[in-house]
């Protein structure tokens, strides 16, 4: 389990798979320095944090290894957060992995 450090005053503890997820999200939001609102829970509230370019915010993973990240959930995340103005924290869906390599078969020899 990590932490996101709002605003160097709230800390809420979130899995580091799900932090990765949150920080791809959030930082290519920053980037193109849109404000927006995150809702999370924390110790059974929701909490919600109004997000801008000028707010101090960390991502401290407690794992020694970066999680691999599914384009997927990264794609309904930040749709969710530009169609509502709120990221809000949703389900991973099921990753399709497309670059998975075709099984060769052997061809058919002719016969005769």
């Amino acid at each position: 389990m990590g932490y996101l450090l709002y605003d160097k005053s709230r800390e809420i503890e979130v899995d580091d798979r799900v932090l990765a997820h949150l920080q791809v999200v959030i930082v290519d939001k920053l980037r193109r320095r849109e404000s927006f609102a995150i809702n999370l829970r924390d110790d059974g509230a929701t909490v919600t944090m109004w997000v801008t370019v000028s707010t101090p915010i960390q991502f401290i993973y407690a794992g020694n290894r970066q999680p691999r990240i599914n384009g997927a959930w990264v794609q309904l995340l930040a749709g969710e957060a530009s169609l509502w103005g709120t990221l809000e924290l949703l389900p991973e869906p099921v990753e399709v992995l497309s670059d998975v390599a075709a099984v060769a078969t052997p061809e058919a020899e002719p016969v005769g």
